[in-house]
């Protein structure tokens, strides 16, 4: 069971990644199908003897593997699409969080109602409580609430980094002099890890991610308090 658990998503956290779970099932399941067809013709050519060494076309049968394969094409292609599309999307956002790379860490700025800006380090092992994960917890989490409309913009300071927590469904880079932007919808609280998952140098994978999703009110006291 907890090697299934590894080779599967984590749970998802917001209706992006329930889209994407969704849609890698859709997905597995006809190539699971086309796979056990082709089987399936391997081995009836193997064992039966219906040959024709006279056939010289199949005008019929050559039509039909055109057309089925094109149209499994089109029904992996329109979800992909929507997806797509919807990853893209910023309807008008309530806070903001902005998410700087460095060599090997991560600056965050909150700009929306006071300027608030902290650097977020990876714990070292021996500074962990005993329900803290080795190598992933920071000493800085960034506070975001959920069931809001949140926008995150992500740049670098020195290399291309990229900001990921996979059970958001969100993976940004973040390229020098350039600033890339994601929506973040956090439909339950709890914690949500991620690292940089470029690979942006010696110490690339020390550079966790750690979003802590609290309800509004929280939130608030938090940014007045810090």
């Amino acid at each position: 069971m907890a090697t299934w658990n590894m080779l599967s998503f984590q749970d998802a956290a917001s209706p992006i990644m329930e889209h994407l779970i969704m849609f890698h099932d859709h997905t597995m399941m006809i190539l699971i199908m086309i796979t056990m067809t082709v089987l399936y013709m391997l081995l009836s050519l193997k064992f039966n003897k219906f040959i024709n060494r006279f056939l010289l076309e199949g005008q019929m049968i050559e039509l039909i593997w055109t057309i089925m394969p094109a149209l499994l094409l089109v029904v992996i292609a329109l979800p992909s699409l929507k997806i797509l599309y919807l990853l893209e999307e910023i309807n008008k956002p309530l806070i903001t969080l902005k998410a700087i790379g460095h060599q090997w860490y991560w600056s965050y700025e909150y700009s929306d109602f006071k300027k608030i800006e902290f650097d977020s380090y990876m714990k070292k092992p021996n500074m962990n409580e005993n329900d803290e994960y080795r190598l992933i917890e920071v000493d800085n989490r960034i506070m975001l609430p959920y069931n809001t409309k949140s926008r995150i913009l992500v740049t670098s300071f020195d290399v291309i980094h990229s900001w990921t927590i996979p059970s958001l469904g969100i993976k940004i880079d973040g390229t020098p002099g350039r600033m890339n932007q994601g929506s973040i919808l956090i439909n339950r609280p709890g914690l949500f890890y991620g690292q940089c998952s470029e690979i942006c140098g010696a110490n690339h994978s020390f550079m966790p991610i750690l979003l802590q999703s609290v309800s509004l009110n929280s939130f608030i006291n938090w940014i007045k308090n810090f």
